[in-house]
């Protein structure tokens, strides 16, 4: 998969790993069809920080979700 590419099923992707990596409940946070062109790299770099790390604080993930939140009202 080439994640350079700003594609659906690329944003699906990170997204879905994101909600598997903090353990989110909701799937709600964030839907991939919500984002724009120019979230697209937003939305991978919070997908690269997230998988490049094996734990989370609590207040990390707060802020993660306030983060995908930002995107999803924008």
């Amino acid at each position: 998969m080439n994640l350079a590419e700003n594609t659906l099923p690329n944003s699906e992707f990170m997204i879905e790993e994101i909600k598997k990596r903090l353990r989110m409940a909701t799937g709600a946070a964030l839907k991939a069809t919500q984002l724009s062109d120019e979230q697209y790299e937003d939305l991978k770099d919070i997908y690269e920080m997230v998988a490049s790390k094996s734990q989370f604080s609590i207040s990390e993930i707060e802020a993660i979700t306030i983060e995908l939140g930002r995107l999803r009202k924008a």
